[in-house]
Formats: structure tokens, sequence, C-alpha cells
């Protein structure tokens, strides 16, 4: 009897690890009804953050948090009106081991503004919307693919790769990184004013622009008008390669 008992403790033990090991866990699931112009801001701050376009009519967010401490981080939802306003939330001075990943599904036909898509350790990955986009990293690389609009993406130490599909809209758009590369693609019959530049490493374009290199000391840079110009394209990087290429 004594060994059953003991038998069943155990397996009753061994369940709990189990149940409280640090396991993806789901913690948020929601739809928006948001219409066009919608502003949509998600700012995470250790995970990574994937916006992809569907073919629904309504947002979806899913938020997983991960790690041992990832009871102790919240997911913020200030959404009200025609804007998304999601965050993470770390209690103060805590030294947490958790995150959260988002994952994020937009209806594909209808323009939003991206206003603040963040992660400050994580990947911003972004694919197959339309709108106006500002998307960021610290530590993490961002990419933007099939995108219709206006965008803005940079990092501080990751890549950055960006593809334009269709521009639509006024603004002025800029890709940069201080520890990575950037690579851009863009619409070859576009209207643009361009600036490349980098000061340790490579550049390359495909658009008649010209490449110069500095007489004294290191760096690249290009500059030029294509078509009529309009819309500003700068493209930077400190310390990597920079590329720009026609779709």
């Amino acid at each position: 009897m004594k060994r059953m008992i003991a038998a069943t403790v155990l397996t009753l033990v061994f369940a709990a690890l189990v149940s409280g090991a640090p396991a993806v866990a789901q913690d948020l699931h929601r739809e928006y009804a948001l219409g066009a112009g919608g502003k949509i801001s998600i700012r995470n701050v250790s995970g990574d953050l994937k916006v992809t376009g569907y073919g629904g009519n309504s947002v979806v967010v899913n938020a997983v948090r991960t790690g041992r401490d990832r009871d102790l981080v919240q997911v913020v939802d200030q959404s009200a009106g025609n804007q998304i306003d999601l965050r993470v939330q770390y209690p103060e001075n805590c030294n947490c081991e958790a995150g959260v990943n988002f994952e994020v599904q937009v209806p594909a036909n209808v323009a939003y503004s991206f206003e603040n898509l963040t992660s400050v350790s994580g990947d911003v990955q972004i694919s197959g919307v339309r709108g106006n986009l500002k998307a960021q990293s610290v530590s993490g690389d961002v990419t933007v693919a099939s995108f219709s609009g206006i965008a803005n993406a940079s990092s501080v130490s990751g890549d950055v790769e960006v593809e334009i599909s269709g521009l639509v809209g006024a603004g002025d758009m800029k890709f940069s990184t201080v520890s990575g590369g950037v690579a851009v693609r863009a619409p070859g019959g576009a209207n643009l004013d361009i600036a490349m530049s980098t000061l340790s490493g490579s550049l390359e374009t495909d658009f008649p622009i010209q490449i110069e290199e500095k007489k004294f000391g290191p760096g690249r840079s290009a500059k030029g008008r294509v078509g009529s110009g309009g819309t500003s394209l700068h493209i930077s990087a400190v310390s990597g390669d920079v590329r720009l290429f026609r779709n």
C-alpha cells in the first residue's frame, strides 16, 4: 500500500512539474473590427512580432508568453475606437526570464496605419499588408515583404530587408541599421529621390544613380533622382552593406 501511495504521489508531482514547466502558453486571442485607415500599434519588449495579410475581415491577434517567469508579464490592451494599441508590461525592477511572441493577421485588401510595430529584443516581420508602416527593432532583424504603401523600418543591431511591391500615398521612406545590412527592393518605375550611404560596407544598386567613394576616409554613398522624384528614399548603414534593386 505504501508503495502504491508513493507511486501515486510521484506521479502527481511529475504531472505538476510538467504543467509548471516553461512550455508555450497562449495568453491572448482577440479579434478587432478595424476599418480602413485604422491605427495599429504593438510594442513588444522581448520576443518576435509577426504581422501577415490574409483574406479575412477582422484583425486577429495572438500573443503567447514564454519563459520561466511568463506569468509575471502582461499584455496590456488599450485599444479604443478605430485603433488597436497593445503593449507588453513587466513588473518594475524585474530581471524576468520571459518573453511574448505576437502573431497578427490583418485583412490584406485594407490599408491601415501601422504606427508602431516594435520589439526591443526580437525580430519584426511584416508581409502582405498595405498602408503606412513604421517597424523597429533594437536587437533583431526587421523584414518587410510584399508591402504596398509608404514604409519606414530600422534596427540598431540587425538586418533590415524591405520589398515594396507598390508605392501608394505620399511620404518619405527611410530604412536604416547601425550594425547590419540593409537590402531594399522597390518598383523600377517609381518616382524617387534616392540617398544611400554606408560607413563600413559595400553599396550596390541597379537604379540609374551614381555611386561615390570618399576620397579621404571610409564610406560610400549614392544620390540621384529617378523619374520625376517626389518620394524620398533614404537607405543607410553604419557597419554593413547597403543594397537597392528594382523589382
